[in-house]
């Protein structure tokens, strides 16, 4: 699988490896400041992503070097792999908080879930590359992809992960819109989507879940408790002003009114520090990296590129969206990372695991399918 060519140096992404440079290095200077604990040195947790980053930037070459076209064929074998990991985190793995997520490996504690969904994206595009429907695709051909995302989405749910198992639901929506459907086909799935809502609010959300929806409608009915995480973020974001309090002044952060500072809320720190100036300025280059992820479907050279790349850029885009959106209050608090900027190490390697991927894909637009 490992192939040199020497024309693939002409062709490496800088400008993706750039805007990487530049979100991961934000990213990391904000998570020194939110999780320093007043000492001579960076707190444990900084370094700890620190070296999930430097782990992430070396397997982004590794990936450079393999043909995009041949990990489709291992798409089925990791997806396998996967499902085996969330059957184990389901059945043996201790309980903590009231969630089995994390296999504890010793140097590190893998959450299966976040790597479940950079692999429903390979599975999902090349089950829609290997297909051409005309016309748009009906329900029956929706089976198999809504099985390949129904598995994983069900032992996640169980967990219980809320925002991940939605992860994948929005994931299959947007590449199954993206390769064309009929219109019957969408009025069908729409009254599904409001049926399994209702059944999922009646049946299968736990109370703590449907309390943070209930808060997320009205914060203030229950400010000291369910409601002060939003709260907390808001006052955050709105005391940054124009030009922030300045680097490791913030005072809903540093003070600890703010919680999960350095993981859900990472942003709402930097908002505090750095203003709205500070927020403009890396909204503007973590956008610009997925437009260049765009552009990169645009070009692909087949059509597994395509949608390979237009399901990864989903990945990163939506749960920026639905993350920045939660910390303004526009959407329930659902535990969804902000990715490259949140600290996480499954999170951070999944991530940057994506963007190899797409670097690679446009590093071999050039070449010729065979």
């Amino acid at each position: 699988m490992l192939r040199f060519d020497r024309r693939l140096v002409h062709h490496f992404d800088w400008v993706m490896l750039l805007m990487l440079l530049l979100v991961s290095g934000m990213a990391l200077a904000n998570l020194y400041s939110s999780t320093w604990n007043g000492g001579d040195s960076a707190s444990p947790v900084f370094f700890k992503q620190m070296y999930f980053f430097c782990a992430g930037l070396l397997a982004i070459f590794i990936l450079t070097a393999i043909d995009y076209k041949e990990m489709e064929s291992l798409g089925y074998i990791m997806y396998a792999g996967v499902i085996l990991l969330l059957l184990y985190t389901n059945f043996f793995v201790h309980t903590v908080a009231g969630t089995q997520r994390w296999i504890n490996l010793g140097f590190f504690r893998l959450q299966p879930s976040e790597p479940a969904k950079l692999v429903l994206v390979f599975v999902l595009a090349s089950c829609y590359s290997r297909k051409e429907v005309r016309g748009g695709y009906r329900l029956r051909d929706l089976l198999l992809p809504g099985l390949l995302t129904g598995v994983p989405f069900t032992l996640i749910l169980i967990q219980p992960d809320l925002g991940t198992a939605l992860m994948l639901g929005i994931l299959f929506v947007s590449m199954t819109v993206f390769v064309q459907l009929r219109w019957s086909t969408i009025g069908i799935l729409g009254v599904l989507g409001a049926a399994c809502a209702g059944v999922g609010w009646t049946f299968l959300l736990k109370d703590y879940q449907r309390r943070r929806i209930e808060t997320f409608l009205n914060p203030e009915d229950d400010p000291m408790n369910h409601g002060y995480q939003i709260m907390q973020s808001k006052i955050a974001v709105g005391s940054g002003g124009s030009f922030g309090k300045g680097f490791m002044e913030g005072t809903q952060g540093h003070l600890h009114f703010l919680p999960e500072r350095h993981t859900d809320f990472a942003f709402s720190v930097w908002a505090e520090e750095w203003g709205f100036a500070g927020a403009f300025i890396f909204l503007s280059c973590y956008f610009f990296l997925l437009l260049w992820g765009i552009n990169i479907a645009m070009t692909a050279r087949d059509k597994f590129g395509v949608l390979l790349a237009f399901g990864l850029v989903m990945l990163i885009f939506w749960q920026a969206v639905i993350n920045l959106f939660m910390i303004m209050g526009f959407l329930p608090v659902v535990g969804i990372p902000l990715p490259l900027f949140s600290y996480g190490g499954s999170s951070l390697i999944t991530t940057l695991l994506a963007v190899g991927i797409l670097m690679n894909i446009r590093m071999r637009r050039f070449q010729v399918q065979q």
